[in-house]
């Protein structure tokens, strides 16, 4: 696939969409542009927030969608520029500074003139108005996002932006190709190089620490001065932060109020009292100095540990006016020389784990490596969802586990072999682990989390889903049922996202809130007026469709829920931030429904659906079973022989392992029993930790 592959398909989809959900071309363009960059954790989440008008003398306003990084206080605001037809069109430099110029006084307005009594309460624009007028004080920085089908004109190096009420602003113009280049490589993500002489006319002093280098990284001892240390972090914000450490520290406070005491009162003991930060890179430039190499130039820059450091360097500065001058910080610097993108992004997640201590952060936090997404990986492939709408072929709902993967996957095939690849894998069939989280913290009656955006929900989804996988054995419920559970509450999610904009009532506003709220609602009713029963989501995975009456109820409670969100005595002005509260949620539920009789034939008794699952838990057991006898087997005897070695000199293994281990080097003549098999894997993970190489 190439950019101009990737062109006609993003835009083909958008038109797609917008046909089946009546939202407009444009606002599917932003959304969609938008959902590509979360998944590049470029933007942390996403808004839509439509606004256009004229605003103080004369002049044109425009926005489109925002989203707020609470951890580093940036404001990201979005406008589009979307032609779907006009392959050829070039933004020069006027039309691009007038895009922004419509931005920018979107926000003067909002901030300086009564506009909010222009914008009708109940839409998200409204909001948005509320928002910036409320963290006026706190914003650090915002970022105008310009979305455009159009070409970038060469001429157009740099948009220069002024400051915005006196905060500093830049402007950003994200075209197709750029977004391909982003989405479309091999990191699958947006990567930050930093020239460090831009800083810094000498880079930072580093040495190369003896002995610590191998095959897969090299390892580095750098002072970097404060000062440069919060210029970083001013330029890049928690784009910075290695990605679920970025997503932990969000939830937490951002300035620790030990280290802001240091830098205000003691800066000069700060290098002595603070243990400094680890960081990251996937290739960099040394260069020499007097005395002795400095760091200019890397290429992937992350902070893994010292993220609270980092940001209590730079607002420190900024709301307290702090000298940062005495202040000095040391860093570890590991530079991955991996070649897979998979094993160096694995490598930087174990670095990170091993490497927090100051806050520490579990192992749900690093969840995008938890074998909870492996399995769901194999589900995915494993399990064929039958032809509907005429089709012929049975289909695949792709669940991507690791970043960009579905796009990867298209990368290198012919144009035949793409055409089949879609058809078996639709990309409307695509899952992602937000995805997930969404739909599943829904049915669980989590409304209100999962409104405050895609990465709380995720966090909390994956702390609770991996404390729920370790109370089992081997996460035995999260199996092929579990799959086609999560495919039959997307098939229901996705009913009601594209149903509300055809609804008469809809007027363009939190159709994200009203999709979770009411789906959260269904559930509850259901649980309350039949207690003995619940949705049968196996037979809505069989059908591949939502049953009839499901659909009239969804209709039904959709425009109650929208009532409810925006009832003018509710008890947060501000609906956006309402819907995040569970006292929203609380109201939600008194809506008075009666169900129909008929849903009862969409139900399923509790004592079958215990039935199933253990079903399912037992297949799923034959499952593991396979797959840990297929790790061993694919072990060489010789292995197990050099295995058994190091175990009985370190005094490392039980009797039973040792049983294990000697039926082992004697594959294929005898063979473990499954419980060895999982003896054997326990032991070579031990060993691991103890130094041992296979």
């Amino acid at each position: 696939m190439d950019t101009q592959e990737f062109r006609k398909d993003f835009l083909e989809g958008i038109k797609a969409d917008a046909a089946a959900t009546g939202e407009g071309s444009c606002a599917s363009f932003v959304a969609e542009f938008a959902r590509y960059l979360q998944e590049a954790d470029y933007l942390m989440d996403f808004t839509a927030s439509y606004f256009e008008g004229t605003g103080k003398h004369n002049r044109r306003l425009r926005v489109d969608g925002y989203a707020y990084d609470e951890f580093d206080k940036t404001m990201y605001l979005i406008i589009a520029d979307y032609d779907g037809f006009d392959d050829e069109r070039v933004l020069g430099q006027t039309q691009a500074k007038q895009l922004q110029d419509r931005l920018t006084y979107f926000v003067y307005d909002a901030l300086n003139t009564p506009l909010h009594r222009d914008i009708e309460m109940s839409r998200a624009s409204s909001d948005l108005v509320d928002l910036l007028r409320e963290k006026r004080s706190e914003i650090r920085k915002y970022i105008l996002l310009v979305f455009m089908t159009a070409n970038v004109s060469a001429r157009i190096t740099a948009l220069e932006a002024s400051d915005i009420d006196g905060v500093p602003a830049e402007c950003q113009i994200w075209d197709i190709e750029r977004l391909f280049k982003v989405c479309g490589s091999t990191e699958g993500r947006n990567i930050i190089e930093i020239d460090f002489k831009e800083l810094s006319e000498s880079g930072i002093p580093c040495m190369e620490a003896s002995g610590t280098a191998n095959d897969e990284f090299k390892s580095y001892l750098c002072i970097i001065p404060g000062t440069l240390l919060a210029d970083i972090y001013d330029k890049y914000g928690s784009s910075l932060l290695e990605g679920n450490v970025r997503s932990f520290l969000s939830t937490k406070v951002a300035v620790n109020k030990k280290i802001r005491t240091t830098i205000i009162q003691k800066p000069e003991r700060f290098f002595a009292y603070n243990n400094g930060i680890s960081a990251t890179a996937m290739s960099i430039r040394l260069a020499p100095f007097s005395n002795g190499q400095h760091l200019v130039w890397a290429k992937d820059f992350q902070i893994i540990n010292g993220g609270q450091t980092t940001a209590s360097l730079s607002n420190t500065r900024f709301k307290d006016k702090a000298d940062l001058s005495k202040i000095f910080v040391q860093m570890k610097l590991t530079v991955i020389e991996q070649t897979r993108e998979e094993e160096a992004t694995g490598l930087v997640q174990d670095i990170s784990r091993s490497s927090n201590s100051q806050n520490k952060v579990s192992d749900a936090d690093f969840f995008s490596t938890h074998p909870f997404h492996v399995r769901m990986e194999n589900c995915s492939k494993r399990l064929f969802a039958k032809a509907i709408g005429g089709s012929q072929y049975d289909t695949i709902w792709f669940y991507e586990r690791a970043r960009g993967q579905y796009l990867q996957s298209q990368m290198r095939l012919t144009t035949a072999q793409k055409k089949k690849f879609l058809l078996q894998h639709p990309k409307n069939q695509l899952i992602t682990k937000t995805d997930l989280a969404k739909v599943r913290n829904t049915w669980k009656g989590l409304p209100h989390l999962v409104s405050k955006g895609a990465q709380a929900n995720f966090t909390e989804f994956a702390q609770k889903t991996s404390d729920e996988w370790n109370e089992q054995d081997d996460g035995l419920l999260f199996g092929d049922k579990y799959f086609q559970e999560t495919v039959a509450l997307c098939i229901l999610f996705r009913y009601i996202e594209s149903m509300i904009p055809h609804q008469p009532w809809y007027q363009q506003g939190y159709r994200a809130n009203i999709v979770t709220y009411t789906l959260a609602l269904l559930h509850k009713l259901i649980q309350a007026q039949y207690q003995q029963k619940d949705l049968d989501l196996m037979g809505i995975w069989s059908r591949q469709s939502v049953p009839d009456v499901i659909q009239q109820v969804i209709i039904d409670l959709s425009e109650k829920v929208y009532g409810k969100l925006t009832d003018p005595n509710r008890s947060f002005e501000n609906v956006t931030q309402w819907c995040k509260r569970e006292k929203c949620w609380e109201n939600v539920q008194a809506i008075e429904y009666k169900l129909p009789s008929d849903v009862e034939f969409c139900l399923i008794g509790k004592d079958e659906m215990r039935a199933a699952t253990r079903e399912a838990k037992q297949d799923q057991r034959i499952v593991t079973e396979v797959e840990i006898m297929t790790k061993v087997i694919d072990v060489e005897p010789e292995k197990w022989r050099d295995a058994l070695s190091y175990a009985t000199a370190k005094h490392m293994i039980t009797p039973d392992e040792m049983t294990a281990m000697r039926i082992a080097v004697q594959i294929p003549l005898k063979m473990p029993s499954p419980s060895q098999c999982k003896k054997l894997l326990t032991v070579l993970d031990r060993l691991y930790e103890e130094g041992f190489k296979l």
